[in-house]
Parts: C-alpha cells; structure tokens; sequence
C-alpha cells in the first residue's frame, strides 16, 4: 500500500480516520432517519482506524483530528441513548451546536493541511532507463587525524551513500529508507535534522517514514560498462542523503551519485561502532570569525571528497571490495555539493586535478587562496533578491573567471536556496524557504541542467550546452582568461 493518495498528503488509512471524524460532526445535522446509521457507522469507523493508526504509528499531524472527533463523539453518541420514562433523546441546541460543530470541522481540517504543509516525502519517479540500487560504505583516512576531536589517535572517518544503476528487482521488493537503512538510523537523522534547524524531533517524523526509488543492495546493472561518478557534498550541518530525489534522476541516466556524511558537520551521522556523531558547526554571531570558521570547514570537506575519491578509484581497480567493483570510471567524477558543500566541491577541484567537473549547487566559495583551475564548472544559484548576501555573485564570479575551462552560472527563476534540495518535499510551500517552482518541479529543475552538463563534460555529448541550460534560467558563460 501507498503511504499516500495520489493527490492527498495522507494514506488510506488516514483518509477513512478523517472521514469518519467528518461523518461524527455532520450526523448532527442530518434528517432524523440518517442520524442513527450515520452516526453508529462513523463511530465504528473512527474508533478502528483510530486504533489501527495508533498500531502502526500515527502522526502528530493527525492530532487535531483525534481531538476534534473525540469533542464531537459524545454529542454525537448522547442522543441514540435511551433515557428514563421513555422520554425524546436530548440533543444540543441548534445555536450550541453550530459553533461547537464548526469548531470540531476547523481542528480536523488543521490535520490535512498540516500534513499537506509537512507531508511524508513521495519521490519523484526517475525519469531514465536504469533502475536504482543503493549501498552505504564507511572509510577512514589513516593518514589524517580528526580534527574536530583531540584524540591523537582518532583518525578522519567518513560515511559515504552510494545510488548506481541497478538491474531489475522482483515486484514487491522493499524501497530504502530516505534516512538511514535502519528505522533506528533514520530517526536518529530526522531528530539531528530537526535540532539543527531549531525545531521540536516531531516536525520532521515523516521523514522517517518515507522511502525512495532506490534498492539497498540490489545487483549492479548488467549493462552500461563504467559509470562517471558524481561526488556530492550536502550543505552545512545537511545529511548524505538531502539530495536523494536529485540523485536517483542522475542515476537512472547511467551515473554513480556517491554523497558524503562529513562527521561533526553534517547533522548526525551514525557510525558502524554505534556511536551517534552531532554537528559541532554553528554561528559565533561575528562575520569575520564566522568566515574562518566557514573556511575550515570547507578545507575539511574538500580533503575528505579527495580522499572518497581515491578509495572509489581502489574500488574501481579492484583492490577494495564494494558492489561497484570494476564498474566506477573513475577517469570521469565530478566534485558537486550544495550551499558549504559546493564551495567545498569547487576548492577540492582546485586541489586535486582527479576532479574532471564541479557542480555547485547555490554555495558560496570560502576558499581562502583561489587560484586557478582546470575543471569545466556548473553553478546553480538562486533567484538573486534584495536579501542574497551582496557579496555572494561577486566572489562566486570571481572564482568562475579564474576557470581555465568554460564555467557556467545558471541562475534560477523562482529557487531559493533549499529548492536545490529536497526540502520542497517535505517542507511547506513557503517562496522564501523552498522557492516558488512546486515539489516536483524543483527535483525537475535541479536535475535536468545537470544531466545536460554532465552529458556534456563527461560523456563528450553533442549539442549546444549553452542553449540547454539556458531553458531553466538566466545564463552567464564564462570562458578561459575571465572573458564572457
């Protein structure tokens, strides 16, 4: 069964909960003949889907429902019971009823629009050829110690969530969950998710429940030869898998999308040990400290995409086991990321010539020491309104011009900063948190100009790039020596 209906935020179940609760107030006001069936029929039917919701876990959003049913139920009940001497049931009068029915149908409404507003993601479907596997893989850097701890023996350890082209699974087989391949580790995620960003663990439960496209473990397709890799680095205090929708549509078209829990960042990451690692980033309220801070953190993520980009290429030789052996081309990654995550991506190109692309993905350079280098770059900004950072394009643009490759600004009509994510699925439609372009279609408009890109710097596709991307937004080229 579906989690949700198409076009409604809730399961079937939960649509039979909040029509029955419905049913419960408007029996009031039905002829006299119909009060008793529908009044008898609600009643039974909200108490076992009630009970069936609880079972199974209900979600906080349907709280208002529960409680404006359960206002209702004892007025609804009162009148069908006998009274003493065979007098008329009592029944509230009109001018009580109304308001109090009006108040009943305003708390079970709260329940659909809050699912609505905070909904249980659904994915869009991945439009290409491939079907979708997934395996998560831990790795630690003998050769550099954690910094974020004093332990002199504790070396950097990260998690890496691998997407590949898969070949066909049985009908029926179980999705991956969105955060974590555990319900343990998902909660753990959507409950770091949630402190991060300041609000109660129970706003974002739904993330728990949802699940994607992809396959855990499913074999590696059989056909498509090496696949390019794309890199990816979530933004500050983000998860590995914030980006799941964007890339599971790059892995149906052939790639290997392999994203990057950075411990002590990202929100929460669990490790193989158990240990539950939290993000130790945030503000310190002064902008220069703030930058440093920014910078060191990018230096972080930056040394860590070099070093998950060796281990793929000992994957890819056959000298680490993995599902993907033999199957990575390693010749061909790209560095990409979102917000910290694509500065970090376009400082790791700088530093190690073994990035052939960068994807960036609305994140502001913090590189302290731009230089030079030789990548073809894509960045992805959002629409760009009285309050973007005013230093934003002009250090980004900076950074473009000094490409020794064709570089590309895309700016999107309608994006926000989060629209680049997955946030427009699970997060209300607020312009200024998700962008204006809809659930889907911010997946959509993420995904296409860079698999256009992609096709391009990596697989040598023909055809105009410019014009391509120049269908989803405002478009600045920037070629070698600054000139545009």
């Amino acid at each position: 069964m579906k989690e949700t209906l198409a076009g409604l935020p809730l399961s079937p179940l939960e649509v039979l909960l909040v029509a029955a609760a419905v049913a419960l107030v408007l029996a009031r006001w039905l002829p006299a003949g119909a009060r008793r069936p529908v009044t008898i029929a609600a009643a039974a039917l909200f108490l076992a889907s009630g009970a069936a919701s609880g079972v199974i876990g209900a979600r906080w959003q349907l709280l208002p429902v529960f409680a404006g049913a359960a206002a209702a139920l004892p007025f609804a009940l009162a009148p069908l019971l006998p009274r003493r001497g065979g007098r008329a049931p009592r029944r509230a009068r009109w001018w009580l009823a109304l308001p109090g029915s009006a108040l009943c149908l305003a708390l079970i409404a709260a329940g659909p629009v809050a699912s609505w507003a905070l909904p249980v993601p659904v994915f869009p479907e991945p439009s290409g050829q491939f079907p979708v596997g997934t395996a998560a893989l831990e790795l630690t850097d003998p050769a550099r110690p954690e910094p974020a701890t004093a332990a002199p023996d504790d070396r950097r350890t990260v998690v890496v969530q691998l997407w590949y082209p898969a070949g066909d699974s049985p009908a029926g087989t179980p999705r991956a969950r969105y955060l974590g391949a555990t319900e343990r580790e998902a909660r753990i995620v959507s409950d770091g998710l949630a402190a991060y960003s300041g609000a109660p663990g129970f706003v974002l439960d739904g993330l728990g429940r949802a699940r994607t496209h992809a396959v855990p473990g499913a074999p590696v397709a059989g056909r498509g030869g090496r696949f390019p890799v794309v890199l990816f680095s979530p933004g500050l205090g983000g998860v590995r898998t914030q980006n799941t929708a964007w890339a599971e549509e790059l892995v149906s078209h052939g790639y290997v999308v392999a994203a990057v829990d950075h411990p002590y960042d990202s929100a929460a990451v669990l490790l193989s040990d158990g240990r539950v690692v939290r993000t130790r980033v945030g503000s310190s309220g002064d902008d220069a400290e703030d930058e440093r801070r920014a910078a060191g953190w990018t230096a972080v993520r930056a040394a860590d995409l070099s070093f998950v980009r060796a281990e793929l290429g000992r994957i890819a030789r056959g000298e680490a086991a993995g599902v993907l052996a033999g199957r990575l081309d390693t010749d061909r990654v790209a560095a990409a990321g979102h917000s910290l995550g694509g500065g970090a991506a376009l400082q790791a190109a700088r530093q190690d010539p073994g990035f052939a692309a960068v994807i960036d993905l609305d994140g502001f350079p913090h590189d302290p020491a731009p230089a030079p280098y030789h990548q073809p770059v894509l960045a992805l900004t959002q629409e760009i309104g009285p309050a973007t950072d005013p230093d934003y394009l002009p250090k980004l643009t900076r950074v473009l011009d000094l490409g020794t490759a064709t570089g590309y600004r895309l700016t999107v009509p309608g994006a926000a900063h989060l629209t680049f994510t997955d946030a427009p699925l699970f997060l209300p439609p607020v312009p200024s948190l998700v962008g204006s372009l809809g659930r889907a279609e911010s997946v959509r408009t993420t995904a296409a100009p860079c698999l256009a890109f992609l096709d391009s710097v990596l697989r040598g596709g023909g055809g105009d790039l410019p014009t391509a991307l120049s269908a989803y937004g405002e478009l600045s080229v920037h070629r070698p020596g600054g000139a545009r």
